[in-house]
């Protein structure tokens, strides 16, 4: 089974949405997938109703609960399925904290289970704050997990001094603990961008918003292709 962990310490760079697409694509391929939301303050992902998302206090009154970190191990060495876990920002140093410390990953794969990292890679202004986060993952995480890295570019296009993701010393010198990079799509903003956010704004699965008869028929079309974009670059990454 695999532990697919979505990580990244700046908060609002799509952590929820790729959390809900690697949930979408699993039911695609018609296998069974537990997904937990363990945002002590947004909970976007568990706004999900059809993705039936369980959620996680691991954090109370701004304390850690330890109690809640336990049970979410113990969730997951229970599992007979591969399990999407989405952290907030707000919680990420102590949920890294808690699996560093613990020896997590090692428990994972005593299990018998993966444990995958997924992190996000933003243009714009939080392009320097999420590549500090990428390095950051790979540099305290044990060497038994492996890395995925989303390019969202919805913020701007993913670049520095004239060098794409794939050419910055960041992935230069970490390519060899990164299993995959999957660019999420330019959008057009009149067109695909302005359906695909609406189906965000309303927490919807693309099937959802497909299946809608109150959307118009270039808006479902549109999204379909999109979804068969996405999902041809998740199939890329083999390690999914």
């Amino acid at each position: 089974m695999k532990i697919h962990l979505v990580l990244q310490g700046k908060g609002g760079v799509g952590k929820s949405l790729i959390a809900s697409l690697l949930a979408q694509y699993k039911r695609e391929q018609q296998e069974r997938v537990t997904c937990i939301d363990t945002d002590p303050v947004n909970a976007t992902f568990a706004s999900y109703k059809a993705l039936n998302v369980e959620t996680f206090k691991i954090i109370e009154n701004d304390e850690i609960n330890i109690r809640s970190f336990d049970a979410l191990i113990e969730r997951i060495a229970q599992t007979e399925c591969d399990i999407i876990i989405d952290n907030g920002a707000s919680s990420f140093v102590p949920l890294s904290s808690y699996i560093i410390q613990n020896g997590i990953a090692d428990i994972i794969q005593e299990l018998g289970h993966e444990l995958i990292i997924h992190t996000v890679i933003t243009g714009g202004q939080a392009q320097a704050d999420t590549l500090h986060g990428f390095v950051s993952l790979v540099d305290q995480y044990p060497k038994n997990c492996k890395f995925v890295v989303w390019l969202n570019p919805y913020w701007g296009v993913i670049e520095a001094e004239g060098k794409q993701f794939e050419d910055m010393r960041a992935y230069v010198v970490n390519k060899n603990k990164v299993s995959a990079v999957i660019a999420l799509p330019i959008l057009k903003k009149e067109t695909f961008g302005r359906d695909f956010e609406d189906m965000l704004r309303d927490k919807k699965t693309f099937d959802e918003s497909i299946e809608d008869s109150s959307l118009m028929l270039m808006n479902r079309q549109r999204l379909k292709m999109l979804k068969s974009d996405i999902f041809k670059s998740i199939t890329a990454a083999a390690v999914i």
